[in-house]
């Protein structure tokens, strides 16, 4: 069986397990969407939002990408920009989440040598360079290679948003008091979230962030 027809039996296996929630899922195409936040991720295999969230059917208006990244407006991607005027405009979620992993791939390659892509990955070097952008202007050349890399993926959570006031739909609904930005961090060996305090200003893991209120 190859790779494709995997899948296909594993849409089977779905439409068996959600038989008796058709007529919901049916009510749900039916309905607008309104998705409780804009979740913005890696496009790592690993790393599924609704799994790390317990999100379900339209819960969640997800924009994944290689390292989870929002370029600055000026900068910026087009899909990423529409996805973010959409949900934002259109949707109008309450909330964005920006999160990263440690472990990844793309800020790994962001830390290192990106000319090698320029000529046969533009699109990759292209994009990686902005990535760039976000690890490399913090960077501590003090830290060793494992630190340095956990260090910027911390680093690109927190330029991506900033990065994300840079947009006219964000930047006005902040103002109007409609939106709330958070960050982050999925760490793939302890299985565990945590949040950027801003009043620690630091991740700290999500169940003490929650005991704390």
């Amino acid at each position: 069986m190859s790779n494709a027809e995997t899948l296909i039996h594993g849409h089977h296996l779905f439409r068996q397990k959600y038989f008796e929630e058709r007529t919901f899922l049916r009510n749900l195409a039916q309905k607008a969407q309104r998705p409780k936040a804009l979740f913005i991720g890696c496009s790592d295999s690993r790393v599924i939002p609704e799994y790390l969230t317990g999100a379900g059917f339209g819960e969640l208006f997800v924009l994944r990408n290689i390292a989870n990244h929002v370029p600055p407006l000026e900068h910026a991607d087009a899909s990423v920009g529409a996805a973010i005027d959409y949900a934002v405009d259109f949707l109008e979620v309450p909330d964005i989440i920006v999160c990263g992993h440690y472990g990844c791939g793309g800020i790994k390659a962001a830390l290192g040598d990106i000319a090698p892509f320029q000529s046969d990955h533009p699109s990759l070097h292209e994009w990686v360079s902005s990535v760039a952008d976000s690890v490399r202007h913090n960077h501590d050349p003090a830290l060793d290679e494992d630190r340095a890399w956990q260090r910027g993926v911390e680093e690109n959570v927190l330029d991506s948003l900033e990065h994300l006031i840079t947009y006219r739909s964000v930047a006005k609904a902040l103002d109007a008091g409609k939106l709330h930005l958070h960050a982050w961090l999925y760490d793939m060996h302890q299985t565990a979230v945590k949040v950027f305090d801003a009043e620690r200003d630091e991740f700290v893991d999500a169940v003490e962030y929650l005991q704390r209120g």
